[in-house]
């Protein structure tokens, strides 16, 4: 009797480790992206936007204002040349304009409207420019950290792809690779109360014709180079709202739906993001999962996905 019952405590399967319960060797559960060593690549940097710099100082030298500057750039034919001079624009006029409202021409006015009354004076703007070299090897080692901002976000979720359809062909999975627009998840719930809702990809039940039949969960993929204070809270507070807006409606709708958080680098080791994530994690029982790309062979598994 007192064997039958070991034997049954012996078929007892463990109990799946949770993200907490890796942070003591968090450090080796974590990728580190590869970057490049200053100086290398500084004769790549002022290559590549030596020619940006003479044409913002043709520009700066034609216009009467900083404002006409700027409505200058933002008439470039070239969307490359006007993202990166409106960079440039930033760094000598307007420190304070948000990069990414530099990037959409619509919001040219907008910008003026709300950012133009701090704009350094065109005189200032052209002695200060006038007065470096060209090229500027300092000005291109900046911007060409700017190149890279975004590679390490777009390796991972690329790497994640190729790996999650390597472990389980016989489900299908949606989304930008790498860069790419975000999937709304009106596209994909009807009726979703927040239409817009952005997720980075989409896993699915293959159906018999190999189409997409059943969502089993949703994803945001992130890379943190480098996180903690404010960044940390509006990270973690941001992922929260969109785990409970998401888990909310599939329980309303009787949807068996999770939510998995791709997380990875070394703003993970930052402050107490490690322990955030776990009690994210936590937050719905076993609906939600945090995992790095080391752990997913480990811990997005097949039975998790389908329980």
């Amino acid at each position: 009797m007192m064997q039958a019952q070991g034997s049954r405590m012996n078929s007892i399967s463990p109990r799946p480790k949770s993200f907490a319960d890796y942070k003591g060797e968090g450090h080796l559960w974590i990728t580190l992206s590869k970057g490049e060593y200053y100086p290398d690549y500084l004769v790549d940097a002022n290559k590549l936007y030596t020619p940006y710099l003479e044409t913002f100082g043709q520009l700066v030298a034609a216009s009467a204002s900083s404002e006409q500057l700027f409505r200058r750039i933002v008439d470039l034919r070239s969307r490359e040349a006007r993202i990166q001079i409106s960079r440039i624009f930033r760094k000598y006029v307007s420190p304070e304009t948000p990069v990414e409202m530099l990037k959409v021409k619509s919001k040219a006015e907008q910008i003026i409207e709300q950012f133009g009354t701090g704009f350094r004076p065109i005189q200032e703007v052209q002695r200060a420019f006038s007065a470096r070299p060209i090229p500027d090897e300092t000005l291109s080692a900046i911007l060409w950290e700017y190149k890279d901002r975004g590679r390490k976000g777009y390796d991972q979720t690329e790497q994640f792809f190729l790996l999650f359809r390597k472990l389980y062909p016989d489900l299908l999975i949606r989304g930008p690779e790498r860069a790419g627009a975000d999937i709304p998840l009106g596209s994909i719930f009807p009726g979703y109360p927040n239409a817009r809702r952005p997720v980075d990809f989409i896993i699915f039940k293959k159906g018999l014709l190999g189409t997409e039949e059943e969502v089993l969960a949703v994803g945001l993929a992130r890379y943190d180079s480098d996180r903690g204070g404010a960044q940390e809270d509006d990270r973690i507070g941001g992922y929260k709202n969109c785990a409970d807006e998401i888990l909310t409606y599939a329980q309303e709708q009787n949807l068996n739906v999770k939510v998995v958080f791709l997380n990875d680098g070394p703003g993970l080791l930052l402050g107490t993001m490690w322990d955030d994530y776990a009690q994210l994690e936590k937050s719905w029982s076993g609906r939600i999962m945090v995992l790095t790309l080391r752990m997913i062979p480990e811990r997005l598994t097949l039975d998790w996905m389908l329980s």
